[in-house]
């Protein structure tokens, strides 16, 4: 948190403040966000992105970490919500964003805790939101549903696998999630896909949910184990913090994409149709005007 302020000073930022704090701890979420307003302001923009994961079938995946899972990756983001609504509905301005998950629509091997996480803040957003639209309230909700990302959350996320934990499928640079955000931040969007396999996977679940229990069955389980060994001595962030900055990037650089062409698309879609209706509309008048002529 201390190196990410030193970087946002870098870049220009006039104030930039850490408060570190257990998003599974209600009244602490609260102090800190507290303690953000009376050091930097009323706060416009709140992003939840709290997440703890145990890569382990269920079977082997122990109560208590199943509820540190539950109450960092879905009470954090509870507790997260309440108090930046709290405050910016006093002042009837102000935008949520969720970080979220394909994980959130279709869930995976290995993954249990973390999934069932993912589709609650999905259930929990979307209550919300029809709240806020009975309410007439101006404050923004948005997700963004995210598809594997390189991140270092593979390197100490518990695990009872004999190998490096890795994403599933195609894997995106943290700056592609990092734009969606901003974007949503900003934007009256709703929901947010990154990427065409987070949308596709989405997709498929609605079309086909039975095809993609056997499909992912085959493929997900071995998919996210790597080749390296796990250490012995492998720290685990679960319970306490990882020590040390080991920044924003995990040790997928050389096989995650840095664009997202679905993303931009998706950003720029009512730029896209208008130009398709306008190219449409050209060619049925060049259409029109060839007729006339003969």
């Amino acid at each position: 948190l201390e190196q990410a302020c030193r970087e946002l000073r870098q870049a220009g930022a006039a104030a930039a403040l850490a408060v570190p704090v257990d998003m599974a701890d209600q009244p602490a979420v609260e102090a800190a966000a507290e303690r953000v307003e009376q050091a930097l302001g009323p706060i416009d923009v709140w992003v939840n992105n709290a997440m703890a994961t145990v890569v382990a079938p269920v079977a082997q995946t122990q109560p208590e970490d199943f509820r540190r899972v539950t109450d960092v990756s879905y009470h954090g983001f509870v507790w997260g919500t309440m108090a930046a609504l709290r405050r910016m509905q006093a002042r009837g301005s102000g935008s949520i964003v969720q970080v979220g998950s394909a994980l959130a629509y279709r869930s995976i091997p290995l993954q249990a805790a973390y999934c069932g996480a993912k589709h609650a803040v999905r259930g929990f957003t979307d209550s919300l939101r029809t709240e806020l639209l009975h309410e007439g309230s101006p404050v923004r909700l948005s997700i963004v549903e995210l598809p594997g990302v390189n991140t270092p959350q593979f390197d100490w996320c518990k695990t009872s696998l004999d190998h490096k934990p890795q994403p599933l499928g195609t894997v995106y640079q943290p700056e592609v999630a990092a734009r969606a955000i901003v974007h949503a931040a900003g934007g009256g969007r709703s929901e947010i896909y990154v990427s065409w396999s987070a949308a596709l996977t989405i997709w498929a679940q609605r079309a086909a949910p039975r095809a993609m229990d056997w499909l992912i069955a085959r493929r997900a389980y071995d998919g996210q184990s790597s080749q390296e060994p796990l250490p012995p001595d492998r720290p685990t962030n679960l319970w306490q913090p990882v020590p040390g900055d080991v920044g924003a990037h995990g040790r997928f650089d050389a096989r995650a994409k840095a664009h997202s062409t679905s993303l931009w698309m998706n950003l720029n879609r009512s730029w896209l149709i208008g130009s398709a209706v306008a190219l449409a509309a050209l060619g049925w008048l060049a259409r029109d005007a060839g007729r006339k002529q003969r």
